[in-house]
C-alpha cells in the first residue's frame, strides 16, 4: 500500500468500528430485560461508546494528519 493512500485505509478503519458499535448497540437492545437488568440502558449505550467510538474518533482523526503530512 502506498503511504498516499494509508488515510483511505484509516477512514475505512474508523467506519468499520462505527458499523461495529452500532451492530452492538442492536445486539445490547434485544439483550437488554428491564426485569433483571439493574443498569439502565444508556450505560450500555455509554459503555459501547467508549469501546468503539473514541477510537473510531482518534483512528479519524490519526487519518487527517496522514493526509495533511502526505499531501505537501
Amino acid at each position: 500500500m502506498k503511504k498516499e493512500n494509508i488515510y483511505k485505509f484509516l477512514y475505512a478503519v474508523a467506519i468499520f468500528l462505527v458499523i461495529i458499535f452500532f451492530i452492538r448497540l442492536g445486539i445490547d437492545y434485544f439483550h437488554y430485560d428491564t426485569n433483571q437488568d439493574s443498569a439502565p440502558f444508556y450505560t450500555y449505550i455509554l459503555v459501547d461508546g467508549l469501546e468503539w467510538i473514541v477510537p473510531s474518533i482518534v483512528v479519524f482523526v490519526v487519518g487527517i494528519f496522514c493526509k495533511k503530512k502526505f499531501q505537501k
